[in-house]
């Protein structure tokens, strides 16, 4: 690779969080080119939401027409990536300057859309949402960040629901986060009636698919019985990196995320990149992907200016931002102190974010 070049070559795979913040900050200082099968990028953010509240749904899809003034917006898919160069599943190959990999993870629906169309994505959470809504008692496998805040989001929209999570841990939200945190969620939690059965998973999974209306009734192994009329998966991230090959697979742990460097360098690598829910070095989330991106976008652009001196990325602290629907939840600050109801909604809570990545997307009226 020719870092000297008059115009160096940048790919980016994957348009989300992570891949649009490197491709915009790149787009005076290369030729850039984004590689991702989505019609328009998904804001992931507002998706609990717009299950229950599909107004939101137009908002959630946001178009990549205005992202890059120079670059180019590649609706295609990676399939094979050794580092040097990367094949598409459109038969053409790319031998960029730079690779970004910024792939992300997959998540089972409604947290993240499985459709790579807009219309499509759109008409399964509206379907989810009237199932949903004829559902009198809803289920949720998993007690952490996600179900926790489709729990709020249910309780929020229909109060009268019963709904009850399930999760083998013994506690909710895991992960290192202050005792305080639990302590304020479950409060509010009671508060909003949403029962939990913690320490003990299913003998079995539900004999309908998740987030279809059907009545079923489940046992956990401790013998206690629950019935339903739907249920939703909220566990099961995995990295996208399937399309890693050659050199590239040295890097490649056995959990599918990607090592690397203090600077985000791939190991064994000096110019390819990865950040986000793919990178080895922090935690899977949206805010994560967004700082990971700045330290990537800064280190090639010092590279192609021929500066050997690259910043290195700090992992960030426990922080999370947890609405329990538009007006409840809690959170930890980068401070460590736990965030009020109040703070939340203000923060992400109301508006889900959604005009920052309208910004960001170039989208402003």
């Amino acid at each position: 690779m020719n870092n000297q070049a008059p115009h160096p070559t940048v790919v980016v795979i994957g348009g989300g969080y992570g891949g649009i913040s490197v491709a915009k900050a790149l787009d005076e200082h290369a030729t850039v080119t984004l590689v991702e099968p989505k019609d328009a990028f998904v804001h992931n953010i507002a998706a609990l939401r717009s299950v229950v509240q599909p107004d939101f749904l137009p908002r959630m899809f946001l178009p990549y027409d205005r992202l890059l003034a120079h670059g180019t917006v590649l609706r295609d898919r990676a399939v094979r990536v050794d580092g040097h160069t990367v094949e598409l599943a459109s038969g053409a190959s790319l031998a960029p300057d730079y690779i970004v990999l910024a792939s992300g993870s997959s998540y089972p629906f409604p947290a993240k859309s499985d459709r790579v169309v807009t219309t499509d994505a759109i008409a399964r959470y509206r379907a989810a949402h009237d199932d949903l809504k004829r559902a009198d008692r809803v289920m949720l496998l998993g007690a952490g960040a996600v179900g926790l805040e489709f729990a709020g989001e249910i309780a929020a929209a229909w109060p009268e629901k019963d709904i009850v999570m399930v999760d083998l841990a013994p506690d909710i939200l895991p992960g290192p986060y202050d005792p305080r945190l639990r302590v304020e969620v479950n409060r509010q939690l009671d508060e909003l009636g949403v029962r939990r059965i913690l320490g003990h998973s299913l003998v079995q999974l539900p004999p309908v698919p998740a987030g279809e209306f059907a009545t079923f009734t489940v046992s956990t192994t401790d013998g206690t019985s629950i019935q339903a009329d739907i249920w939703f998966r909220c566990y099961g991230i995995a990295p996208q990196t399937d399309y890693a090959a050659g050199d590239l697979l040295a890097a490649r742990t056995a959990e599918g995320y990607l090592d690397v460097t203090g600077e985000l360098r791939v190991v064994g690598f000096d110019n390819v990149y990865a950040l986000g829910d793919i990178s080895a070095i922090d935690v899977n989330k949206a805010g994560v992907a967004g700082r990971e991106a700045t330290v990537v976008a800064k280190n090639i652009q010092a590279q192609i200016e021929g500066s050997a001196e690259l910043a290195a990325y700090t992992p960030s602290k426990p922080v999370i931002i947890l609405p329990l629907g538009p007006s409840g939840g809690s959170g930890q600050l980068p401070d460590g102190e736990i965030a009020s109801p109040e703070l939340i909604s203000q923060i992400k809570g109301q508006h889900m974010m959604i005009d920052r990545y309208v910004e960001m997307l170039n989208l402003g009226a």
